[in-house]
């Protein structure tokens, strides 16, 4: 099986929803399956985490799911314009795979969500980009050729898929558009790592 690694960061909910909608677009790619990982919130513990589980949802994600993955989609809300902390501090223990180039040719996506329109999710998607471009990941969008881009009247952006929260009773309802685009997003990740792992099976 070709496996995606989605991880993310969730207070509310609604990063971890469309988490999901993405798993669902990974598996709906023959010979593809999702595993959903989170990070534990930042405190003066980090070094040593306080729990080794959270008390529920995904487990936390390890430097041997990177290992272990074909494909990568990273998630995190907004905050100020950036990756929330715990993400960031996720990834910046990750250099020993950019040392030895671990993830160097897996294709990766953003996703994340804001309480407002305006709220900066583009600049989050971008700014989460970054690390990825330097593990030298293959950075999936999604393009406009996708109906749910030039439709949404919420989230959904060319550089991944986003949620808007809103004045919305539960944060974590995602509009048509949004569930569509995050779907979208996970399939295309997973067509792209079994397309090159049918390569690399091919040369051998």
């Amino acid at each position: 099986m070709t496996e995606i690694l989605i991880v993310y960061y969730t207070r509310h909910g609604a990063t971890g929803e469309l988490a999901r909608h993405a798993a669902r677009g990974i598996e709906s790619v023959t010979g593809c399956t999702a595993k959903l990982r989170t990070v534990p919130p930042v405190s003066a513990e980090n070094e040593r985490p306080v729990k080794a589980m959270p008390d529920s949802g995904a487990p936390f994600a390890t430097l041997d799911d990177l290992r272990r993955c074909d494909g990568l989609l990273l998630g995190s809300p907004t905050r100020f314009g950036n990756m929330a902390a715990p993400l960031k501090y996720f990834l910046d223990g990750t250099s020993s795979l950019w040392l030895d180039g671990t993830m160097a040719g897996k294709p990766a996506a953003v996703f994340s969500s804001s309480q407002t329109l305006h709220g900066g999710q583009e600049s989050t998607l971008l700014t989460m980009s970054l690390p990825l471009i330097h593990h030298g990941m293959l950075m999936v969008g999604l393009p406009f050729t996708e109906r749910g881009v030039n439709e949404t009247r919420s989230g959904g952006t060319p550089y991944g898929a986003t949620h808007v929260a809103g004045q919305a009773a539960s944060p974590g309802m995602l509009s048509n558009d949004e569930i569509e685009l995050a779907q979208a997003l996970g399939r295309r990740v997973a067509d792209i790592a079994a397309t090159l792992a049918a390569g690399r099976a091919a040369r051998r």
